[in-house]
């Protein structure tokens, strides 16, 4: 925008604000907004200035040259919400410059209309976001509840594919934990208080998810007997660690 240009948007403004344009106004307007040509988008960027009321109501407007230059880009921009480019084929980078630029441009300055709506998206989801997906225990396409109820267990059966424990019914009588949900605790301490689910499922549960046979009365008798023999070989070793007491006779003279 040279002087001239200047002192004419400068006029466009005066019509709002009834402002005095001088020469010195318009070389300042110019040295300002020396890369804006004066175009009926910058005369629009003025107008839309003034259709937006100030903040403080006896405030006056007084438009200057960053708001042209702000105003004006924001117009151009909404033109381009949509543009794709689509570039020929076996087009070169020199090609792809300028045909790029020349479109945006045309587009841009409002010569060419752009797009009325977003191309739509073509293609399926990413492996990554498919894995994802599947390790949360939800698949592609498969239907969302309208309440965040908790779905009933013949819903979790149909609807959640999970690998490894957690993809069935914890088999031990004080959980049951539901396919999908973790196994909790019946009993109570400081790291695990009661009713709260456990870090790691029960290990009857984990045999059953891997395919293994449950153990038999027996064998479950057989296994807590040998528990409790390492326990009273423990505690047994912890007793011959002890010393003898010294029993002190208090009554004793040296």
């Amino acid at each position: 925008m040279n002087p001239q240009e200047a002192a004419a948007l400068l006029g466009h403004c005066a019509a709002f604000d009834n402002r005095k344009p001088s020469q010195g106004a318009a070389l300042a307007w110019a040295a300002a907004l020396h890369d804006v040509p004066l175009d009926a988008d910058a005369k629009a960027a003025v107008a839309t200035y003034y259709t937006t009321a100030p903040k403080d109501p006896d405030a006056k407007l007084w438009i200057l040259p960053h708001h042209v230059r702000t105003l004006r880009s924001r117009i151009r921009s909404a033109r381009l919400e949509n543009f794709q480019y689509e570039p020929l084929p076996d087009e070169t980078p020199a090609e792809f410059i300028a045909r790029y630029r020349g479109q945006v441009q045309a587009i841009a300055s409002g010569r060419v209309a752009g797009p009325s709506s977003a191309p739509m998206l073509t293609g399926g989801p990413s492996r990554e976001f498919v894995a994802e997906l599947e390790a949360r225990g939800w698949s592609v396409g498969q239907g969302v509840p309208d309440s965040d109820e908790e779905p009933v267990e013949a819903e979790l059966l149909e609807s959640v594919r999970r690998s490894g424990p957690l993809g069935i019914q914890c088999p031990v009588e004080q959980c049951q934990a539901a396919i999908g949900r973790p196994c909790k605790g019946p009993g109570g301490s400081e790291k695990q208080p009661m009713g709260k689910p456990r870090l790691t499922p029960h290990r009857a549960r984990v045999r059953a998810a891997s395919g293994e046979s449950e153990l038999s009365a027996g064998d479950r008798a057989a296994q807590e007997k040998a528990i409790k023999a390492r326990s009273e070989q423990f505690l047994a070793r912890q007793t011959d660690d002890i010393p003898d007491a010294v029993i002190v006779d208090e009554g004793a003279t040296s």
